[in-house]
């Protein structure tokens, strides 16, 4: 593990919980995932059910479960059932570290499926990696990672911001306010954001970031209202995106003048808020509901019927999710013709998961792909407006599938390979964050 000053913080507080409970540290390889003739495959759903961050992550456990009944309906994986084993972790990075390790070593799932920020993604690597495991990180992160026990399946920056700052730029002028909750996703999307904006020729005129559930944006809609941007550009997440747009409206902002472009604030955001407050704001992602083909029917019909579309849409966020168990699904099976079903681990999942597709008869945003080399996700932009009645016009899309590139704006760090981050220098440092 590359330890840097960003993570040491949250890999010290994952190592308290681990001396507060000494009996999940089990250091016997008796204890490594491995698939038994007979049984299910037990897979780990690791999302807040609870706290600031159920808006996004309960979706994210529901449409899970769907995606797994739905694979066990056709047969399962080689024929053997997914058993989701389902965890809420509260909104504490502190409970997502402990609830990782209680499904590595004491659940023996073969995979965990989980997180929503990167803050605490952060928090339950150095467990993941520590017992060799796999991680399916189903949404949107800054990148400038690379370990070899994860597969993502959102956007990276160079996926979503890229598009996106240049579009408002053009479409509403030069000037932006950037906002974001204070954690590390938003922080180092901005740096992405700042490069994108500086070759747009655009302009920053300020820049807040506010606590993780926070619900007061008093102070910052006033520096907001004194600067007098173009348009903001919004790295708030969960319960306190939900507040944002709420006393944006309320504070007199006007949607046409300075709307909101977001990478975050999607149709399940906007149904939580109310479809009056996102309104003419913008969202990039490579999925929306609205998405006018067969798969993409079929997805949104049945979810909604299900027993799990309790809340009435489907998002960016639950189609990735959702794709993360068919990768799943696609690894297990190539892992399993490559090194034998009883030999199939975490690691073996991963390492044959490079290349796999996802075709357009089973994906709802089209087909895509898990790059071979950094195990992150070629798929297709898009840019999307909310409309009066919460759903989002698609205003643009791209041509084509676009590459992952976690080093997108840090060139000289490397290029992140299935081995490690290949530095200038030829050197290779294995798990990277």
């Amino acid at each position: 593990m590359q330890f840097t000053r960003r993570n040491l913080l949250k890999t010290t507080a994952a190592a308290s919980v681990a001396i507060a409970a000494p009996h999940l540290w089990l250091p016997s390889e008796a204890h490594a995932a491995t698939l038994k003739k007979g049984e299910p495959i037990k897979v780990g759903l690791l999302f807040s059910l609870t706290g600031a961050l159920a808006v996004p992550e309960e979706d994210s456990t529901l449409v899970l479960q769907y995606a797994f009944d739905e694979i066990n309906k056709n047969g399962g994986v080689n024929g053997v059932p997914v058993e989701p084993v389902i965890v809420d972790a509260k909104s504490d990075f502190n409970v997502y570290s402990e609830k990782t390790k209680e499904l590595i070593l004491r659940e023996k799932v073969i995979a965990l499926f989980g997180c929503y920020t990167s803050a605490s993604r952060k928090a339950i690597l150095p467990t993941v990696m520590q017992r060799d495991h796999l991680l399916y990180y189903p949404t949107c992160y800054e990148g400038a990672e690379c370990t070899q026990n994860t597969i993502c399946t959102g956007p990276l920056a160079n996926q979503h911001s890229q598009d996106l700052i240049p579009f408002m730029v053009e479409k509403f002028g030069k000037k932006v306010f950037f906002v974001g909750s204070n954690y590390v996703w938003p922080k180092e999307s901005n740096k992405n954001a700042k490069v994108w904006l500086e070759k747009a020729g655009g302009e920053l005129l300020g820049e807040e970031y506010i606590p993780l559930g926070s619900s007061e944006f008093g102070p910052v809609l006033g520096k907001i209202r004194d600067a007098k941007p173009d348009f903001i550009f919004s790295t708030v997440v969960g319960a306190s995106d939900i507040a944002f747009h709420k006393q944006f409206k309320q504070e007199g902002f006007k949607v046409d003048s300075m709307p909101i472009a977001s990478l975050t604030t999607g149709e399940i955001e906007t149904r939580a808020m109310g479809a009056d407050f996102g309104a003419g704001h913008f969202l990039s992602a490579p999925y929306f509901q609205t998405l006018d083909n067969p798969t993409n029917q079929k997805f949104v019909e049945g979810f909604l019927k299900s027993k799990y579309g309790k809340n009435g849409t489907t998002h960016y966020n639950m189609e990735e999710t959702y794709l993360s168990a068919y990768v799943f699904k696609a690894g297990l099976e190539k892992a399993a013709a490559a090194v034998g079903v009883e030999n199939v681990t975490p690691r073996s999942i991963r390492d044959n998961s490079g290349g796999i597709r996802i075709e357009d008869a089973v994906s709802p945003e089209g087909l895509i792909w898990i790059d071979e080399n950094n195990f992150n996700t070629w798929l297709k932009p898009k840019i999307g407006q909310c409309q009066a009645d919460g759903t989002f016009k698609i205003v643009k899309a791209a041509d084509k599938q676009v590459a992952p590139d976690p080093y997108s704006i840090y060139p000289d760090a490397g290029t992140c390979t299935k081995d490690g981050l290949k530095g200038p220098d030829g050197k290779v440092r294995k798990n990277v964050i």
